[in-house]
């Protein structure tokens, strides 16, 4: 009896652990780094992470997408080999918390295009200041994307640095700002077949730090655009086309997903 109220005690430790985590590590190919999480502030987004960080579901995957001055974005597919990269399995979707601004250096959920609540795996860093596109809802009714959490102490050096790796367009939908280092040669080829070491990989993402609300200490920007956004009647006027393209480049392409 002892044993198994030992075993029960330790068991529910460890999920008080998997449950809260206030700064995560991202190993990556080109560098580590940490990102502080708002896992009081921004629960749902924060316990819909961990379970994809717990289960080792981002483990060994690519960043997918770069664009300059705007995102470095994950946390969606893997290489397996050959081309396209395969999608990864997903736990489905989630409420959308749009508490905080999408400000440089905050990583924030990908979501479907006039989706609010769509978010699943996939999730982008800000290269830069991006609160006046991606913090208000848009004209198609998606928009305010969900950041949860924020690059630490030197980290955005590295993330800064994925950025900078040229790109590829595979002619595979979704694929089309891919990070391929020391592919630039082949990347027009369609018979090259690209190895592992030609994507900016993921090796792990690990809880660096299990306190919870350790995040006290960040000057964190919070969105004030999502609820005066709900205010403005929806039109396609012209602020539109940006809208729809910051939407369909942050799109978790679920469509996409190889069959």
């Amino acid at each position: 009896m002892k044993h198994y109220l030992s075993a029960l005690i330790l068991t529910l430790g460890l999920s008080a652990n998997i449950s809260h985590a206030t700064i995560v590590e991202f190993q990556t190919s080109h560098g580590n780094f940490k990102v502080n999480l708002h896992d009081e502030t921004t629960p749902k987004t924060v316990e819909n992470f961990l379970a994809y960080v717990n289960d080792g579901k981002y483990d060994n995957t690519i960043i997918h997408r770069t664009v300059d001055d705007f995102v470095v974005q994950g946390g969606g597919a893997k290489f397996e080999g050959e081309l396209p990269p395969e999608w990864i399995e997903t736990n489905g979707t989630i409420e959308n918390e749009p508490v905080y601004s999408n400000v440089t250096a905050t990583i924030s959920m990908a979501k479907q295009k006039g989706k609010i609540n769509s978010a699943n795996s996939q999730w982008f860093i800000n290269l830069k200041n991006n609160a006046s596109t991606l913090d208000p809802i848009d004209v198609y009714g998606g928009g305010a994307y969900a950041v949860f959490g924020e690059v630490i102490e030197d980290g955005m050096d590295v993330v800064n640095a994925i950025a900078e790796v040229p790109r590829c367009n595979t002619g595979h939908g979704g694929f089309q700002e891919l990070p391929m280092p020391d592919y630039e040669d082949q990347c027009g080829d369609t018979n090259a077949v690209p190895s592992q070491e030609n994507f900016v990989t993921i090796y792990q993402v690990v809880i660096y730090d299990a306190t919870v609300s350790t995040d006290a200490d960040l000057t964190s920007t919070k969105n004030t655009l999502y609820e005066k956004s709900l205010e403005q009647p929806k039109s396609g006027g012209s602020s539109g086309g940006s809208f729809g393209w910051l939407s369909l480049m942050l799109c978790a392409l679920p469509l996409l997903r190889k069959k």
